[in-house]
């Protein structure tokens, strides 16, 4: 049996010399303590070193991905010519690659993983031509290209150079507009109509350099830079030009700011190609959806793709309209619907009413864009693609006005229903035709109506029904004077009895001081009988408290009317004494 053991320095295929020792996997590691019992069970047949550090990248990735490289296709075809020999590989998929193309029965299970890590441990022993330090030199380097490799890291994936490109690009558009602003000014004085005529500003740079002074363009030729109507409109307006005379000195000053605009906006456009390459490269969906300027603003921005990867489709939306944004949270207004996205073609083609959605839709799809650009592994722009043409579609619909229904899965045809018109047939009121005017009606026919027998008998009913309601009331009325009318018929009598008791007191007594004290006596029933007379007018108007105010009365007449029968008793009493005393002193 043969093994294939893969090391950062190369291939290494051993000839296993006892292969009853895998039968005793658990006790195989005791015959690799040494280097010495490692010889006796495995033997080195042929070591095939890497040349380089891409070599061993290139094996080491294709055998991590299962594939077989060409190097090891040679190695196998030169020194495994037995087909009956077994070859053990560490990888299962390594195996079935080897085994479809070269026809060679390959091993791989738990036995062969042990036995690898017993020829690992004494790898240096067995290996003897090549020395330790060579083997983790190789061993650094591999490990280091590996994770480079496995990591996607590659130069056109360094947004910093993105991040530099578009900063010098908005510098030098800015350096572009005061280098042409200047030149139109100064050679305005010259040749004021030009700068009316001619309003782009590269064409008006390259014609200032091909003419110099005014007196030169009849004899130029424009034709290159302008059309031949305009042309001639250049050529008149020379001819008649209100602008004054300048030196030669100044034309040639002129002509050397023209050369430094031109040579600017070539490098701009030369620029701009190179960020529009590098954004393809990057971050492809990102530029399909945006466009090449936005896309590298909001990296820019964001500080990185990562940085832009992590931020919510919410933050995408108002990227660069932070000073908006806090603006309008301390003032407690409306927050911007947009920022750097503003400027992309989408939302610029959008009316001004759908501008808020469709900014919102693509900031959606842009934070996914990136997040696949970032982190992806795939380098293609179909995602950008296919959600740049539902956008575009979803625009189209906002901009019709909703015309059209969207089914819940957006895949099948809208429905649209037939539209039916009610008809509503008026008919003509006969009973309204009169040669009279309806505000002048005869006073005969106003006297001559009389009710009807219906309306009669209406009225007798409800005429009935008024009195039974008057005849209830007034049988209640009555009921709730019998019974207030009662308690005072009990207090009556009583007040009776004691105005007789004092009259009886008067006639028996002469004496002055038993007569003022009668009179007081009077004075307090008289009233007391008053107050009695004014609480039974309040019963009346409270009918649930009546009962327990005629007690009270009750109670307090009692108390004022007993001392007053005792005091009688003892004046009487008193004056039969003296009676007594003045018959017997006689």
């Amino acid at each position: 049996m043969l093994v294939l053991f893969e090391t950062p320095a190369g291939y290494a295929i051993f000839k296993l010399l006892d292969e009853n020792k895998l039968a005793e996997v658990e006790n195989l590691y005791h015959d690799f303590e040494t280097p010495e019992a490692a010889n006796k069970i495995v033997k080195l047949k042929h070591f095939e070193k890497f040349v380089d550090t891409t070599e061993a990248l290139a094996a080491t990735t294709a055998a991590v991905e299962g594939k077989l490289c060409k190097s090891l296709k040679k190695i196998l075809k030169k020194y495994c010519n037995e087909l009956q020999e077994q070859l053990a590989v560490a990888d299962a998929k390594l195996g079935n690659a080897i085994k479809d193309k070269l026809s060679l029965s390959c091993i791989s299970n738990t036995a062969i993983q042990e036995l690898m890590r017993c020829i690992r441990s004494q790898i240096d022993s067995l290996l003897a031509g090549l020395p330790k330090k060579e083997m983790t030199a190789m061993a650094l380097g591999l490990a280091h290209s590996l994770s480079r490799y496995k990591l996607k890291f590659s130069p056109d994936k360094i947004d910093t150079m993105i991040i530099q490109a578009v900063c010098l690009l908005d510098d030098l558009d800015k350096e572009l507009n005061n280098y042409v602003m200047r030149c139109r000014e100064w050679y305005g004085w010259h040749f004021p109509e030009l700068g009316k005529i001619v309003t782009d500003n590269i064409a008006f740079v390259k014609i200032v350099k091909i003419i110099g002074t005014r007196e030169n363009t009849i004899n130029s030729d424009l034709s290159d830079i302008l059309p031949e109507d305009v042309e001639e409109k250049v050529k008149e307006a020379a001819e008649i030009s209100m602008g004054t005379e300048i030196s030669e000195d100044d034309i040639l000053n002129i002509q050397h700011l023209c050369d430094q605009v031109i040579e600017i906006s070539q490098y701009r456009s030369q620029l701009y190609d190179y960020l529009k390459a590098r954004m393809m490269a990057m971050a492809p969906n990102l530029t399909v959806l945006v466009g090449e300027l936005v896309g590298a603003r909001l990296i820019s921005h964001a500080g990185s793709l990562i940085n832009l990867a992590k931020h919510p489709a919410s933050t995408v939306q108002i990227l660069g309209a932070e000073k908006a944004l806090f603006r309008a949270l301390k003032t407690k207004k409306d927050t911007p619907k947009y920022g750097l996205i503003y400027h992309a073609q989408l939302v610029g083609q959008s009316s001004t009413k759908n501008k808020g959605k469709m900014s919102r839709m693509l900031a959606a799809k842009a934070s996914l864009a990136t997040r696949i650009d970032a982190l992806g592994e795939d380098g293609s722009f179909d995602f950008g693609a296919e959600h740049k043409a539902k956008l575009e579609s979803r625009l189209r619909i906002l901009e019709e006005g909703n015309l059209r229904r969207i089914s819940g899965t957006g895949k099948a045809k809208a429905k649209f229903e037939k539209y039916h018109t009610k008809r509503e047939y008026m008919q003509y009121p006969t009973a309204a035709d009169t040669t009279l005017p309806s505000g002048k009606r005869r006073h005969s026919e106003i006297e001559d109506k009389k009710p009807l027998i219906e309306d009669i008998t209406k009225l007798d009913e409800e005429i009935q029904k008024k009195k039974k309601k008057k005849e209830m009331s007034d049988d209640t009325e009555d009921s709730i004077t019998q019974q207030i009318i009662q308690p005072e018929e009990e207090t009556t009598p009583i007040l009776k009895k004691k105005k007789k008791k004092i009259k009886v007191e008067e006639t028996v007594g002469d004496n002055t001081e038993g007569s003022i004290k009668v009179e007081k006596e009077e004075k307090a029933v008289e009233i007391g009988s008053e107050a009695s007379g004014e609480q039974i007018k309040k019963k009346k108007k409270k009918k649930d408290k009546q009962e327990l105010k005629i007690k009270e009365e009750f109670q307090e007449i009692e108390e004022t009317v007993v001392p007053d029968e005792e005091n009688t008793e003892k004046v009487i009493s008193e004056k039969r004494k003296k009676k007594k005393k003045k018959s017997q002193d006689e």
